[in-house]
């Protein structure tokens, strides 16, 4: 399986029959634009929203914004607390499927994630536990969707770092429904070069994966973006993959390539994001305070398929 646009990962969602509505809990929740964000998801069917902060504020909010307080549930959190402790606490006792970043820091919202006695990370055999950031594209002229990991979490990886990212994407595309999703590492080129440590490390997790160490997928590099995006460019240059311009998961050096690559495709190419952290038990949206409603939405709706 595979999504051709955002408008299939909601689709996707709407149409499991049968399955509760998700539960979005937003720690923070005294910010109008993700509350605009977590109830159109509502009203499209997708979420329903719970709400943690402090109680009159998100209620007035709430209010201003022509929805009823019976469309949403408030998870007070008294003044000096940290509303994603209280958040994390809804989930561990099932009120909650998945976490939503609000008025609140990053770090603030994953402190509480990362807290091994809240039980929300994931404890992998022979894998370093890692969080990361999945962004999914929706470029125009592209026939799928395209997920690049990591261009928002992880600084610069190392090669069993990288090894998480890829355990990482390729569990939550399961998640979603993909089968033996494949996965390009990027390089600047396509080739093993010993003093470029991207193609050492690139090589290295084929190798692995190769081995059986990276299950559940196929893991090429190393691998140039043009190579990868391109079956016609591969052949040129004769890369011999028939998995060419057909990848599901591009894995970047490091975080300035993979934010640098992510903006050019949206600035550029006008191509639609959305994106979640993932490596704990649950999803986690967090979008930047620039991000638009609709990359919002949509990363609400990804984190609502992926759990």
């Amino acid at each position: 399986m595979e999504y051709k646009n955002f408008g299939e990962i909601v689709k996707k969602v709407k149409n499991e029959r049968g399955v509760p509505l998700r539960r979005g809990i937003v720690a923070g929740a005294e910010d109008e634009h993700v509350l605009d964000a977590v109830f159109e998801a509502r009203a499209r069917g997708i979420a329903f929203p719970v709400l943690a902060g402090d109680e009159e504020l998100v209620s007035s909010i709430v209010k201003s914004l022509g929805h009823g307080l019976d469309e949403c549930e408030i998870v007070p959190v008294p003044g000096g607390e940290n509303p994603a402790q209280r958040a994390v606490e809804v989930i561990a006792s099932g009120g909650a499927d998945f976490l939503i970043k609000g008025k609140l820091e990053t770090r603030d919202l994953l402190k509480p994630v990362v807290d091994r006695k809240n039980n929300l990370r994931l404890d992998r055999q022979n894998v370093k536990g890692l969080m990361s950031h999945l962004a999914f594209f929706q470029i125009p002229g592209e026939r799928k969707l395209i997920s690049i990991t990591d261009g928002g979490m992880v600084l610069y990886p190392d090669r069993e770092m990288k090894k998480s990212i890829i355990f990482n994407a390729v569990e939550t595309l399961g998640k979603m429904g993909y089968e033996n999703p494949k996965v390009a590492v990027l390089c600047a080129v396509e080739k093993f070069n010993e003093k470029m440590r991207e193609t050492v490390d690139a090589l290295g997790l084929a190798e692995a994966n190769r081995r059986g160490e990276i299950p559940g997928c196929v893991v090429e590099g190393p691998i140039s973006y043009d190579v990868a995006m391109r079956g016609e460019i591969a052949e040129l240059k004769g890369y011999g993959s028939p998995n060419c311009g057909n990848f599901d998961v591009l894995v970047v050096p490091d975080i300035t390539a993979g934010n640098l690559l992510g903006k050019a495709l949206i600035i550029n190419a006008g191509a639609k994001m959305a994106g979640i952290v993932v490596g704990a038990n649950i999803p986690i949206v967090v979008t930047s305070r620039g991000a638009g409603a609709e990359e919002k939405f949509n990363s609400i709706a990804l984190c609502a398929v992926a759990s």
